[in-house]
């Protein structure tokens, strides 16, 4: 199974894609993290992707699709897929479908967590993670069981994005209603486009994630 997570920041990707992976075996791909991996491994997209950030310009959408096709051949992925970050625009949709069209796979499913502007700055400015893990928490709305101590790996250092405040996040919002959000509309006509209340608190965002991944 192979699946998109979209929504704006701070709407729970992270947080769902991380539940999807243990529960369902599913691979998350991040496109930075993809994107380090063929340049520490020195493929042929790999480097070019190196010059072009060593350049300080921003990676080509072949170069990204390039990324995300070396990926798709490795044998861990064979429960399938989460896309994080991706795809971002328009033609990098219509550029994915064509590439999992050649690689005979098929896009499952699409899964849009939607959320309130406004709530998105207060739950992005009080977010934080564990320093050693990743596992994510909220100042009010998910702390550690044990305070100051990570549920998930037993870490006592966690750390804060320097961007999650409230004037970046309202810049990062308007850039997604931008770029990202007509993605809903494609997604909406190619039929499988799934809307989910990613106010929710996490358990019931997961419950419905899982009714659209089992329908």
């Amino acid at each position: 199974m192979n699946i998109i997570l979209l929504g704006p920041p701070g709407a729970g990707k992270g947080t769902q894609a991380r539940i999807l992976v243990d529960s369902r075996g599913l691979v998350q791909l991040s496109t930075g993290d993809m994107l380090r991996a063929a340049v520490a491994a020195g493929s042929d997209v790999g480097r070019k992707a190196e010059a072009v950030m060593k350049a300080g310009g921003l990676v080509s959408d072949d170069i990204v699709i390039g990324v995300v096709s070396e990926r798709l051949d490795a044998p861990d992925v064979a429960q399938g897929v989460i896309f994080d970050g991706f795809p971002r625009t328009t033609p990098q949709a219509e550029a994915l479908d064509r590439l999992l069209a050649d690689k005979g796979l098929a896009l499952d499913a699409v899964v849009n967590m939607t959320v309130d502007d406004e709530a998105m700055i207060g739950r992005v400015a009080g977010r934080y993670t564990c320093a050693g893990c990743g596992e994510g928490y909220h100042d009010t709305d998910k702390r550690p069981k044990v305070a100051g101590v990570c549920d998930k790996c037993g870490g006592t250092e966690f750390k804060r994005r320097k961007d999650d405040n409230a004037e970046t996040v309202r810049a990062r919002l308007v850039e997604y209603h931008a770029e990202t959000a007509p993605l809903i509309g494609y997604y909406e006509n190619t039929g499988k486009l799934r809307n989910v209340d990613g106010m929710a608190d996490i358990a019931a965002v997961t419950a419905a994630i899982g009714a659209v991944l089992d329908a």
